[in-house]
């Protein structure tokens, strides 16, 4: 009888001190009864290893307490692709905007996450981040100017004259850049304006005509008979000139007082029409109409006019150009070969 009391007494203490202790593990929720004493003993006891990565609710020098709910968050592996590395992290987080806070990895506004940080974390998922930068780009472009030629029946021909100076222009344009992790990937042109127009450069180019080489001298043969050497042909001239003044006129209304339209327009006194390098208008009593001079610095040319003004030694050189007239003025002292009413020619 009292053998069998002790053992009922002792199977009641037994029982007392057992412990009823809940072990969740990866979400799988065991109701263990138990009499250990701390957390790692419990769980050496139900077999159950946690790995450095794994997260317990209570550390293992904790004490098993009746009641006592132990939690073990299992760490899953997670590929993270970032800003040029490749890494295998284990996480017991469970999304990745988690992850990416655990990790300290900040984003902007830009940067591109795949999958979505809301996406919950799987074993072996990858989570890949690009980096985006967006910048825009200013270029500035010069563009050439060309080179205009005129011709200037002032200059000489061989001669030039810079009239205009040519400058560059200059084309502003404004790129908008992206990058994905440092790499371009697109390119698009947002701006274009011309900043600076092109300024054409213009060249005189002489077309005024050399003219002929003349030389005056008495034929050995015949005394008082004067002739010109015209480029190597000898030409008989009827009178010298000299001190002759020279001024220059246009068929305009600033010479003539008619206009493009008017009646007898650009008709000479005798009946031709103007023409530059060859009408010259003289007083008939001087040098008669229709005879062909010589101008010293001139060249060949024909009377073929008259003017009120154009009395004694004076000669009205024609010019098509009513500026260059003007610009032509007074020329005194000039030396004119009076040749005839003939053409001098090569034949």
């Amino acid at each position: 009888m009292s053998f069998a009391l002790t053992i009922c007494l002792i199977m009641l203490l037994h029982g007392a001190s057992a412990k009823s202790v809940t072990v969740v593990d990866g979400g799988k929720s065991t109701v263990i009864q138990t009499r250990t004493s701390d957390v790692s003993a419990l769980l050496k006891e139900i077999g159950i290893t946690v790995g450095p990565n794994d997260r317990l609710s209570a550390s293992l020098a904790s004490s098993v307490e009746d009641g006592t709910r132990v939690v073990i968050d299992r760490a899953m592996s997670v590929q993270l692709v970032a800003d040029g590395k490749k890494e295998i992290k284990y996480t017991t987080v469970k999304t990745v905007g988690d992850l990416l806070s655990a990790e300290g990895i900040s984003l902007s506004a830009q940067d591109r996450v795949t999958p979505a940080v809301e996406t919950k974390i799987d074993e072996g998922l990858q989570v890949k981040i690009v980096r985006v930068k967006r910048e825009v780009v200013t270029t500035e472009h010069p563009l050439a100017y060309k080179v205009i030629k005129t011709a200037d029946k002032s200059l000489q021909v061989g001669k030039t004259k810079v009239v205009q100076t040519g400058k560059e222009g200059l084309l502003v344009k404004k790129f908008e850049r992206v990058y994905e992790d440092g790499k371009l990937v697109d390119e698009q042109l947002v701006y274009k304006s011309l900043e600076q127009p092109i300024v054409q450069q213009v060249l005189a180019v002489g077309a005024k005509k050399k003219a002929a080489v003349v030389s005056l001298a008495y034929n050995a043969e015949s005394d008082g008979v004067k002739t010109l050497q015209l480029n190597g042909v000898s030409v008989k001239v009827k009178r010298v000139l000299s001190g002759v003044t020279l001024t220059a006129y246009s068929a305009g209304p600033a010479s003539t007082g008619k206009d493009v339209g008017d009646a007898g327009y650009g008709i000479t006194a005798s009946g031709a029409r103007v023409k530059e390098g060859r009408t010259i208008a003289v007083d008939p009593d001087v040098v008669p109409l229709g005879w062909w001079v010589y101008i010293e610095g001139v060249g060949l040319r024909r009377a073929e006019d008259t003017g009120s003004a154009i009395k004694g030694k004076k000669i009205d050189v024609y010019y098509d150009s009513e500026k260059y007239a003007n610009k032509f003025g007074r020329k005194r002292g000039n030396t004119v070969y009076v040749i005839g009413p003939v053409k001098p020619s090569a034949a």
